[in-house]
C-alpha cells in the first residue's frame, strides 16, 4: 500500500472551514447520521447565518435542528421541516428562509452536484403550481419535464461508523441515508466517525463512501484520543 497523509484531526484544527454565511450541506434524516459532536462544535464557536442543506431540520434539540432552534440559519433547503416546530414558526415569521424539495428529487440534485451535473429534469411536481414555481421546464416526447438545478455546499458535514485514515467509509444502517451524496458534493468534507482504524483495516467489500472523497476525520464524542492516535 502506497503512503498517505493522515486526514485525521482535531476539532480546532477544522474551525477555521466554518465561517458566517457558508453554505454546509448535511448528511441525516431526524437526526439519524448527522453528526452531532460537529454539530455540537458548530454551535460552540457561534457560526450563523448559514445556508443548510439536508433532509430536513431535525429536532429542535436534536441533529441540525439545533442550530435552527439557536437562529444561526437563514435558508434551509430540505424536503420537510414538520419534525422542528421552531423552524416552522421561523419560516412563518419571515425569519427563515425554506426551500422545498421532494425527497428522491432532493437527494437527486445534491447526487448530481457531486458528480458534477448542472441539473435534472423530473416529471414530479411538473403539474404542481407550488413546486414548480419559478422554475424552468423543458419538453420531452410531449411530457413537460422540471429542470431541478445541482446542489453543492462549501462544507458538508457526515457521520460514518468507521473511517480509516485515509477516509474510506463505512455506514451505520439507515444512518447512511444521504451522507453518501453529500461526502461527494461538498468542497470540503468533514466526517465524524465513531470508529477510526488504520488504512487497509476495512473491508474493502463493505467501504460505501470512498477516501478521495472525504477531507478531514474527527472522532465522535466519546471516542478515546490516545487510542486513536497510538493506533494509527
Amino acid at each position: 500500500m502506497g503512503a498517505h497523509k493522515s486526514k485525521l484531526c482535531s476539532f480546532e484544527e477544522i474551525k477555521p472551514v466554518f465561517r458566517d454565511g457558508m453554505h454546509m450541506m448535511f448528511g441525516g434524516f431526524g437526526g439519524i447520521g448527522t453528526p452531532p459532536t460537529i454539530v455540537k462544535h458548530v454551535l460552540s464557536w457561534g457560526v450563523k447565518d448559514l445556508t443548510i442543506i439536508g433532509n430536513d431540520t431535525g429536532f429542535p434539540h436534536i441533529g441540525i435542528g439545533q442550530l435552527v432552534a439557536a437562529q444561526r440559519v437563514k435558508k434551509v433547503i430540505a424536503s420537510h421541516i414538520g419534525s422542528n416546530p421552531i423552524a416552522g414558526t421561523m419560516m412563518s415569521d419571515g425569519r427563515l428562509e425554506v426551500e422545498f424539495s421532494p425527497q428522491g428529487i432532493l437527494a437527486e440534485r445534491i447526487r448530481a452536484g457531486g458528480v458534477g451535473i448542472q441539473a435534472i429534469i423530473t416529471s414530479i411536481g411538473s403539474d404542481d403550481p407550488y413546486l414548480n414555481q419559478g422554475k424552468q421546464t423543458v419538453l420531452l416526447d410531449g411530457q413537460n419535464y422540471l429542470i431541478e438545478t445541482a446542489l453543492t455546499a462549501e462544507v458538508g458535514i457526515v457521520m460514518a461508523k468507521a473511517a480509516d485514515t485515509f477516509g474510506n467509509l463505512i455506514f451505520d444502517k439507515s444512518a447512511r441515508n444521504t451522507n453518501p451524496v453529500v461526502a461527494m458534493a461538498s468542497d470540503i468534507t468533514i466526517v465524524e466517525a465513531e470508529e477510526i482504524v488504520p488504512f487497509g483495516e476495512l473491508d474493502p467489500e463493505e467501504i460505501v463512501t470512498s477516501g478521495v472523497f472525504v477531507d478531514y476525520i474527527v472522532p465522535s464524542e466519546g471516542v478515546d484520543w490516545r487510542w486513536v492516535w497510538e493506533t494509527v
